[in-house]
């Protein structure tokens, strides 16, 4: 960070004190208070000293459904992800959940924010089945704000002219695997280099800092 603290330069006044974090889920279906949360990647975000915006770290954890989850087969399909795969070195939701806080919460910390918000592409999904294992599980201090959300398929609409991850990278210029799409951890890489860009190039069009008249 800067020696000025709150310089235009930083996380904490670019977001006004939030710290973006962008998230992917893999699940069993649509409904997150019913559905199986299978896989869930975080992506943190940091700026350098001259405030590009840029990926610092990831964590990626598949999950083991919750007691009682219901799984659609066509989900099953659409991700193919196989929830009885041992190979899957799954973990419960409580495990990975807390280990994504933890890091959240000390970025928030580094960053001299005040709380962190979900970026995801259509992101009320992700963030409604990161909240539902949050309660389920009773963690407690969880660092993302309850409802607001930075969603990529409305800021690539706007920028791009695409609300498709897939589509919206390829104008964007930015590298797209179809074979690996559907996977937390390279869904959340796309989809963060996607924020990125969006920032920075609004902050090379001149929209950012702004300057008061």
């Amino acid at each position: 960070m800067s020696n000025q603290k709150n310089s235009i330069n930083e996380l904490a006044t670019r977001f006004r004190g939030y710290y973006p974090v962008v998230i992917d889920v893999e699940t069993g279906g649509f409904n997150a208070q019913q559905d199986a949360l299978l896989e869930v990647a975080a992506v943190t975000l940091k700026m350098d000293q001259d405030g590009w915006l840029q990926i610092d770290d990831n964590l990626h954890f598949h999950i083991l459904p919750f007691a009682g989850a219901n799984i659609e087969a066509s989900a099953l399909a659409f991700t193919g992800i196989d929830p009885t795969n041992p190979l899957r070195n799954a973990v419960d939701e409580y495990t990975a959940l807390h280990e994504i806080f933890k890091i959240v919460r000390q970025g928030i910390k580094n960053n001299d924010c005040n709380r962190a918000i979900i970026v995801a592409h259509n992101a009320n999904f992700d963030h409604s089945f990161l909240m539902a294992a949050a309660q389920r599980t009773n963690l407690k201090h969880n660092p993302f704000h309850p409802f607001a959300t930075f969603d990529t398929a409305t800021l690539s609409g706007l920028v791009f002219g695409q609300t498709i991850l897939a589509k919206a990278c390829y104008i964007a210029r930015i590298p797209f695997d179809g074979k690996q799409a559907h996977c937390a951890l390279y869904d959340t890489d796309r989809t963060a280099l996607l924020f990125c860009e969006i920032v920075n190039r609004w902050k090379k069009l001149g929209g950012w800092p702004l300057v008061n008249d």
